[in-house]
C-alpha cells in the first residue's frame, strides 16, 4: 500500500511540475506574441517571464499541500 501511494504520489508531482512549467511557457508565449510592441520588449518578457517562474518556483511543503488537496494523495514517510 505504502510504495502504491507513494508512486502515485510521485507521479502527481510529475504532473504538477509539468503544469507549472507549460503554464509559465504559456504565459511568456502571451507576452511576446499580443503585448510586446518591439524585439527589446520581446526579448525581455520571453527571458524575464522564465526567469521569474524560476525564482517564484513553489517548494516542496507548498506543492505537496497542493497535491494533498487536489488528488487527495500525500507522501508517506518511513520512520525507523
Amino acid at each position: 500500500m505504502t510504495v502504491n501511494q507513494n508512486e502515485k504520489y510521485d507521479y502527481y508531482t510529475k504532473v504538477a511540475w509539468t503544469i507549472y512549467s507549460l503554464t509559465a511557457v504559456v504565459l511568456a508565449a502571451v507576452l511576446v506574441l499580443f503585448v510586446a510592441e518591439d524585439n527589446e520588449e520581446m526579448f525581455f518578457y520571453g527571458m524575464m517571464t522564465i526567469a521569474g517562474a524560476y525564482v517564484l518556483r513553489p517548494n516542496e511543503k507548498i506543492m505537496s499541500k497542493q497535491i494533498l488537496r487536489f488528488t487527495g494523495i500525500s507522501k508517506i514517510t518511513e520512520e525507523e
